[in-house]
């Protein structure tokens, strides 16, 4: 009889894993159920793999039906294969939204879906889904076995609106969640376009100047000047083309390195930590970062809320879509308080990351027992606010990154030419003290 690895997560979002001894998935599926657990992941356990044989990646497809086929499906998607883009799935679930709302089966709605949708990857898992629901399972478990397109939160607010009977009311928010997420995300990366179109340039620039223009002004100084030494400025910015042209090799390396080395240190906990602190304080930057998290904790926390998932368990999912580990920190104080049955709004004072009003706010929230709506309030406002803050970055940065263009390639401008004025002046200097001149 086959065995199947399953990670399931208990009624407090806590994540727990184990091996079942059945026949099928279907049976695993209801035993993970009927141990009180929401099932995630399901995966048969394929004694070739655990072997290491080269040639085992074909195994899953001989080994059964359509629904063993959906659950390696974890296993199948390779990293950069297995992500659909945001805006892709923000109008799919506008779509299933829409169908469902319409009064058309969510089988036959996901056929349909199926038929039209011209991203590959989400079409084959759109078709693995609509299989799963027609072998038993819900559209929750479904979903959840493809976290790599749908996160936690995605499934368990689907899940809410199963045990509520309101799927449709809870697609139609999870896509406005997604649509209002999507445009903040792209009026942030919009706004850091010009900045980083102007670093590119000046790194080209910079690059021919110091390989192709510097070099050629040096074989011209060699000659000039009747042995006298160049200005200091001049030899500085000449010794940084020198070492650059010499040693190509090993400055490509070296930049490699600084950014390998800065990449492994961001992915370390503290490295993290540090990095997102700085964002968060970054002067121009920091204001936008801040409004951001704010706005995706609290309209992420509102919609699960409203759509019916228990508060721990949603503190749970909050935590881990965060996107800043000063949020997550203080997600986890909030959980943690309000496990031991306390309010929301000390933690989040204590966090130092959120400004008064949001605090005042949560609190009259909380004690009118109407969060979720006072949440997405708050969202709503910081949306604005973030629209406003995206302005006032892109005005700033403009002059910001000019002036920091025309500091860069004039340094290296007035470097080159400070030796012609020498000359130009010793030049004269000579002319003056020539005999008979009067």
């Amino acid at each position: 009889m086959p065995k199947y690895n399953y990670v399931a997560m208990d009624q407090k979002g806590k994540e727990t894993k184990g091996t079942l001894e059945v026949a099928t998935q279907n049976e695993a599926i209801t035993r993970v159920k009927e141990m009180g657990l929401f099932p995630t992941k399901i995966v048969e356990i394929d004694k070739a793999k655990e072997k290491a044989d080269p040639k085992s990646k074909a195994a899953p497809k001989k080994a059964g039906g359509k629904k063993k086929g959906g659950g390696n499906i974890n296993i199948k998607i390779p990293g950069l294969g297995g992500g659909v883009k945001s805006k892709v799935l923000t109008a799919f679930t506008r779509q299933l939204a829409t169908l469902v709302d319409a009064g058309l089966p969510l089988l036959r709605g996901l056929r349909v879906l199926e038929k039209q949708e011209r991203n590959p990857t989400l079409k084959k898992i759109i078709g693995e889904v609509a299989l799963s629901i027609e072998g038993g399972s819900t559209f929750s478990e479904g979903l959840a076995q493809h976290p790599k397109v749908f996160n936690r939160l995605f499934v368990n607010m689907v899940k809410a609106g199963e045990l509520g009977g309101v799927l449709e009311v809870v697609l139609q928010r999870l896509s406005e969640f997604m649509e209002k997420a999507q445009k903040i995300k792209g009026k942030v990366v919009a706004a850091m376009f010009y900045p980083v179109a102007v670093l590119v340039v000046a790194t080209a620039i910079m690059g021919v100047l110091m390989t192709l223009v510097i070099p050629k002004f040096k074989e011209v100084f060699a000659g000039l000047g009747n042995g006298k030494p160049l200005p200091a400025f001049t030899m500085f910015v000449m010794d940084i083309s020198d070492g650059i042209v010499n040693h190509i090799g090993w400055t490509v390396i070296g930049v490699i390195a600084v950014c390998v080395a800065f990449t492994m240190f961001v992915k370390t906990k503290f490295g993290r930590l540090v990095f997102d602190k700085a964002k968060l304080k970054m002067p121009v930057v920091g204001p936008v970062v801040t409004k951001v998290a704010i706005s995706r904790f609290t309209r992420t926390l509102g919609t699960l809320v409203s759509s019916g998932v228990p508060i721990l368990q949603a503190l749970t999912i909050v935590k881990e879509t965060a996107g800043n580990v000063v949020i997550s920190n203080a997600v986890a104080a909030v959980h943690d308080s309000v496990k031991e049955g306390e309010t929301i709004t000390a933690p989040l004072e204590a966090s130092g990351v959120f400004p008064p009003m949001v605090i005042s706010m949560v609190d009259v929230g909380e004690q009118t027992g109407a969060m979720p709506e006072m949440l997405l309030k708050i969202a709503d406002n910081f949306d604005e606010e973030v629209d406003n803050a995206v302005a006032a970055m892109t005005s700033l940065l403009e002059p910001i990154m000019i002036v920091f263009l025309a500091v860069v390639v004039g340094s290296i401008v007035i470097a080159m030419f400070l030796p012609l004025i020498a000359l130009m002046d010793s030049m004269g200097g000579d002319s003056d003290t020539k005999p008979g001149k009067e």
